[in-house]
């Protein structure tokens, strides 16, 4: 039975205002068989019955144990605190939307400013949004505030290891404008040959650090170089890093934006995420989406506004810097309690644990015949992941890995690269013990040439 906030006496006279009777007769006009058409559907079941049947198809699923997933390329098993899910499951934030009215959603409120400061700090950038659905949104945003702000521009440099998907959503984004995105498919620039591809049309420098490839690029002077012609440098992030690393903000970054996945949000079958945006506070004007405030009342007491909203925005049409008209707010409420519970110790452990056990995995990885760790760059640094050259199909590799021994391999980069056929991304989190590595590790010295005699 369905809620209806109108009494009996307001239907009747909303009734008699358009001269129906009553409400059924508003759909008088639709066809019998378009109201009412024969569903198919088979008999209703039990709860019991039911479980049983979910429970089936729940067993379909192939159980893979945490410290056996080597999977990344943009989720993340990282470990999440136990905090997070007691906080996330409170009814007043589990069960909320989006707080159009903001006066009486304080507690969320706090929650997304909390968010922002601490995204900020992590940046080292000077104001956030309040999240955006995922880091290739988050993105695409960044790349239209570059458009926005530098207005007459058409031009937009990607390094090519750019996560593919996020650049996919960036061309979808700019589909039907006039907007150019160079240096996205050669991949094998090298940051010198995108500062030689910046001019006068040049809207922004799109780079990743550490990329999709794991390796930390060299960065410096790349802002400058932007800079000089006018443009904005937009860096995309792994927040886990940034527990260890130099901030973006550090080294010039205009626009930082990250998918926020790793900060406590478990990666559910590749969803949902979270899109983190901060930016220069001389954007924003130009910021998309949600910015909560902190100020006083009338008696002095601390208040959590929207002091930039979407709603905002769809009034003001023509000046509205995006369509945005939500925000991923349980998702940014875990990645605030993540924050706030590991602390700044607590995220750089995280990171060199992710750091060290990668490390390790490569140099055992390495070290078997017919497999090669970052073959195309192998004295690039390199952050949690890392490319291993099979001498075996990935798609091969993977199935066996998965069905003789439960772990569930790396990602197939000849999916994205034409040159890194036979190439696979691992990844190794904190979740990844020494055992864990060395049983995959196990597993891939049966596949060498040879192995089997």
């Amino acid at each position: 039975m369905s809620y209806v906030p109108h009494t009996p006496i307001e239907r009747a006279e909303m009734c008699e205002a358009v001269g129906v009777s009553e409400m059924e007769e508003l759909f008088d006009d639709v066809p019998d068989a378009v109201r009412f058409p024969d569903l198919n559907l088979p008999q209703a079941t039990t709860e019991l019955e039911l479980a049983v049947e979910v429970g089936r198809l729940a067993a379909n699923n192939t159980p893979v144990e945490k410290g056996a997933t080597f999977l990344g390329a943009g989720t993340y098993n990282h470990f999440i605190p136990s905090t997070v899910d007691s906080v996330l499951r409170r009814g007043e934030f589990f069960t909320a939307y989006t707080p159009y009215q903001p006066e009486l959603s304080q507690g969320m409120l706090q929650a997304m400013f909390e968010y922002q400061s601490m995204v900020c700090q992590l940046t080292d950038m000077e104001v956030s949004n309040a999240s955006h659905y995922d880091g290739s949104t988050a993105l695409a945003e960044a790349v239209l505030l570059a458009l926005d702000v530098t207005k007459g521009r058409d031009k937009v440099v990607f390094s090519p290891y750019v996560h593919p998907q996020y650049r996919a959503v960036v061309r979808t984004y700019l589909r039907g404008t006039d907007a150019a995105l160079v240096g996205c498919d050669e991949g094998r620039s090298e940051m010198d040959q995108l500062a030689s591809a910046l001019d006068d049309r040049t809207a922004a420098l799109v780079i990743q650090s550490p990329n999709f490839l794991g390796h930390f690029e060299e960065v410096e002077g790349l802002a400058e170089a932007v800079h000089e012609v006018g443009g904005l440098l937009i860096v995309v992030a792994d927040p886990i890093s940034l527990g260890l690393f130099r901030s973006p903000g550090s080294y010039g970054a205009d626009v930082v934006v990250a998918d926020g996945q790793p900060l406590g949000v478990p990666p559910s079958f590749g969803g949902p995420h979270l899109g983190i945006f901060a930016t220069r506070r001389s954007y924003v004007r130009r910021l998309p989406g949600r910015l909560v405030g902190e100020t006083l009342d009338r008696s002095g007491r601390r208040g959590y506004v929207l002091t930039l909203s979407t709603r905002e925005q769809h009034i003001r049409r023509a000046r509205a810097t995006s369509n945005i008209c939500t925000n991923s707010g349980l998702t940014a409420l875990a990645a605030a309690v993540y924050l706030a519970t590991m602390g700044k110790a607590g995220l750089r452990r995280a990171a060199e644990l992710c750091y060290q056990r990668s490390h390790y995995a490569a140099k055992r990885i390495g070290a078997l015949e017919g497999f090669e760790v970052n073959p195309h760059a192998p004295d690039q640094p390199f952050f949690k992941e890392f490319v291993v050259q099979l001498p075996a199909p990935v798609e091969h590799v993977n199935r066996v890995l998965l069905e003789e021994h439960g772990i569930l391999g790396g990602y197939d980069l000849g999916q994205d690269y034409a040159h890194l056929g036979q190439h696979m991304l691992v990844a190794v989190t904190e979740m990844n013990t020494r055992a864990d590595i060395d049983r995959l590790v196990d597993a891939l010295e049966v596949l060498r040439p040879g192995a089997n005699g």
